[in-house]
């Protein structure tokens, strides 16, 4: 019996979690600011709210039921996308430090803003 390939599922580190804001540094949205609504490790891919926003026509499912357009957020690459501070309205690079306890946190790198 042939042995079947085993592909095992890739999981990629991203720099940024769900609830995080982040602006978008490349693309047709760039610059626009927005809270991570659900991270996507398989793809390294995240969607953003308000970011990235597709049109989908969808058919009526039954009888009598009219179609609709329906408004949602695809997902872009996390590479395109850089964590962002609301106090100093800037975006910045993440850094991972220590904190007292020995606790490892995410900190900003411009504005030294712990994240965690």
């Amino acid at each position: 019996m042939a042995k079947k390939s085993e592909n095992p599922v890739v999981r990629y580190k991203m720099h940024v979690k769900k609830g995080d804001t982040v602006q978008v540094i490349a693309g047709k949205d760039k610059g626009k600011v927005g809270e991570i609504l659900q991270t996507l490790p398989r793809e390294s891919k995240v969607v953003i709210k308000g970011v990235n926003v597709k049109t989908k026509h969808v058919k009526p499912q039954q009888e009598g039921e009219s179609g609709k357009i329906i408004n949602y957020e695809a997902p872009i690459h996390s590479s395109n996308v850089m964590l962002y501070s609301n106090k100093q309205k800037v975006a910045s690079r993440v850094s991972y430090t220590f904190t007292e306890e020995g606790r490892k946190v995410r900190m900003l790198k411009k504005t030294g803003e712990i994240i965690d």
